[in-house]
């Protein structure tokens, strides 16, 4: 009896757990954001039209088509989180509050299409009280942006990498090739690092003082720290990073 107990009350817990996960995915803007991505897709694809040969330049959109199919990405996304973040339940009530809502939409704007052709050459430079700049500082430290940044980075330059590797075989060996990530990987984090704190100033530029500092909050409590962390394996999941196409078939 105890054990068929058990069993129905796993049978009614499963579907909950998997179903905040699920509201979590939404609610923090990732199928938004997914599409975001593959706007920029779209447009690096075409920057590479010209300087490409035309048989590389298909190769390289079929790749693209294959790694970042829309389903693909937000299953291997999704199926991350729910694996790294045991409880999604914190996360879930920050970002649904009003304060949460408005974080991610001010993310979601900062990575729309006119907004990153806006500000191509550059983001302006913030002029913040010291108080404002310490939180910022604080939530820098926080979030994964410097790795999530280099991951998308990485994630578009592999395809390029991955289709002259199939037209050339062997050209990069397994070895050669994780090498070379690892050290675009650095290289992007120190790019992207050497001006994050105006980048998050600009990003969050219409969050209060007070929101900011909740913002941090959150993002150095240890639930915050947890989704983060998860955030960041679900966006290497996502993205396929490092994986080549045939890994992915």
């Amino acid at each position: 009896m105890r054990r068929l107990f058990f069993l129905l009350m796993l049978i009614c817990t499963t579907p909950v757990w998997a179903d905040t996960h699920d509201q979590l995915y939404k609610v923090a803007g990732w199928p938004d954001q997914r599409a975001h991505f593959t706007d920029a897709l779209d447009a690096a694809q075409q920057r590479y039209r010209s300087s490409l040969p035309p048989a590389v330049f298909q190769a390289l959109v079929n790749n693209s088509n294959q790694r970042f199919e829309p389903k693909a990405v937000d299953q291997r996304a999704e199926a991350q989180l729910r694996a790294k973040l045991n409880d999604p339940a914190p996360a879930l009530t920050f970002f649904q509050s009003p304060l949460g809502r408005k974080i991610v939409a001010a993310e979601l704007l900062a990575t729309r299409r006119d907004q990153l052709a806006k500000n191509a050459k550059g983001l302006p430079k913030m002029q913040v009280s010291d108080n404002r700049l310490l939180v910022i500082g604080h939530l820098a430290q926080a979030l994964p942006a410097r790795e999530a940044g280099a991951e998308v980075s990485l994630a578009i330059a592999g395809v390029a990498a991955d289709s002259l590797s199939q037209m050339i075989p062997g050209l990069l060996g397994g070895g050669q090739a994780q090498g070379m990530l690892d050290g675009q990987r650095q290289r992007l984090m120190q790019q992207i690092g050497a001006d994050l704190n105006n980048t998050l100033l600009y990003v969050y530029r219409d969050l209060s003082d007070d929101e900011l500092e909740a913002f941090a909050t959150f993002a150095e409590s240890s639930e915050g720290k947890a989704y983060y962390a998860a955030a960041l394996a679900a966006i290497r999941a996502g993205l396929a990073v490092g994986m080549s196409s045939s890994e992915l078939k």
